[in-house]
């Protein structure tokens, strides 16, 4: 999915699906075949690999050129509708520092998973493959 300035992909998708869908930008699909996959299986999800990246793989310098935001859900300690008991999940907007600077520990803790990728376009009109 597109608006004018972000590319949004779906965190469920793997490399090998990303490569392969149309509607995905030539620019992208260039860049994870040439940089992303430098250090990542291509059967490997956005969702798991998010989730696990660390400052010290190329794909995190990547995606830091590519200005790269990621939309996750948390658990609050907001009340559910109506004051049912149980948890309750808000979603957010991270930048990319921020979701890496968290620890295994901590992302288990509030109960985090990962949305989808939200990459800037002029970030992608940018960069030079």
């Amino acid at each position: 999915m597109q608006d004018t300035g972000s590319l949004y992909l779906g965190a469920k998708y793997n490399y090998t699906e990303i490569l392969e869908d149309e509607m995905v930008t030539f620019k992208y699909k260039s860049i994870v075949e040439h940089y992303i996959l430098k250090d990542t299986d291509p059967e490997t999800t956005l969702e798991s690999q998010l989730y696990y990246m660390t400052p010290e793989q190329f794909s995190y310098r990547t995606y830091t050129q590519l200005k790269a935001r990621v939309k996750v859900s948390m658990l609050t300690s907001k009340k559910r509708l109506f004051g049912n008991p149980g948890a309750a999940y808000e979603s957010k907007v991270l930048k990319l520092d921020g979701l890496v600077g968290m620890n295994l520990a901590q992302k288990k803790k509030c109960g985090l998973v990962v949305q989808e990728l939200v990459l800037s376009k002029l970030a992608l009109l940018s960069f030079s493959v």
